[in-house]
């Protein structure tokens, strides 16, 4: 078996949230840092992706991960019982060298 691209793996992951113990400050408007993009991955339910510059709205699942470009306004919100967690990468993610889009 091949070892992953160092394009592919993340340099931090939050632990793993539920709607209960999702973090205020993630549904709320926050960005992450200048040179930081981030992956939204929900591992069990659905999760509205509010992003604010340029404004959009997606609903994610098990499917559909979100992707946050650096410094990108935005929020997220649960829809019904939710598990996440969201991965940082200092570098466009393999996966995700441009935003999906809708």
């Amino acid at each position: 078996m091949s070892e992953p691209s160092p394009r592919s793996i993340p340099y931090k992951c939050t632990p793993v949230f539920d709607e209960n113990t999702l973090p205020a400050g993630l549904r709320k408007e926050h960005r992450t840092k200048p040179g930081v993009w981030g992956i939204i991955r929900v591992l069990e339910g659905r999760l509205r992706y509010h992003v604010l510059a340029p404004v959009s709205e997606t609903t994610l699942d098990a499917d559909r991960p979100g992707f946050v470009l650096p410094g990108q306004p935005h929020f997220v919100e649960p829809l019904g019982p939710v598990r996440l967690q969201v991965e940082f990468y200092d570098h466009p993610p393999e996966q995700y060298c441009s935003p999906p889009s809708d």
